[in-house]
């Protein structure tokens, strides 16, 4: 298995929980983004800047990604299309996509994006704070021990 990062909006709150996962199951990492995003050294990581523009970075990491993989990422699209190579994505919160409920919240993505696209406001989502990144860890570390390196 390797881990992937969708590094562009990742939460900083999150850096130490990946790289002390990554270190300790020794996880090959790789951080993708369109500018200079860092999570920590290691010798698990490495680091990939794509061209500036929209969803390249979503374009390098569905290139890349490979069945079982990980990716970590908070863009649903993104999540639809891992999810469709047979590999695995988990959001910023802790919530595991999976093939059963993809469909459901990228439905629900795009019910939401009509709505703010009609004018109404939708007030986005709750600020990204500790519960959170308890949650995430808590999700992930479950996930990470149900896979095999």
């Amino acid at each position: 298995m390797k881990l992937f990062i969708d590094a562009d909006a990742f939460p900083n709150l999150l850096k130490p929980i990946v790289l002390k996962a990554i270190n300790r199951e020794k996880i090959e990492t790789l951080v993708v983004s369109n500018k200079k995003v860092t999570v920590g050294k290691s010798e698990f990581v490495e680091y990939l800047i794509v061209s500036q523009g929209a969803d390249e970075a979503d374009h390098k990491i569905v290139e890349m990604v490979e069945q079982n993989d990980l990716v970590i990422t908070a863009d649903i699209p993104l999540a639809d299309r891992v999810i469709d190579k047979n590999a695995h994505a988990i959001d910023h919160r802790g919530e595991l996509y999976s093939k059963e409920n993809i469909k459901q919240y990228l439905t629900m993505r795009n019910f939401m994006q009509e709505m703010r696209d009609a004018g109404e406001i939708t007030g986005g989502p709750k600020p990204f704070g500790s519960k959170d990144a308890q949650n995430f860890a808590n999700s992930f570390n479950a996930f990470l021990q149900r896979k095999s390196f």
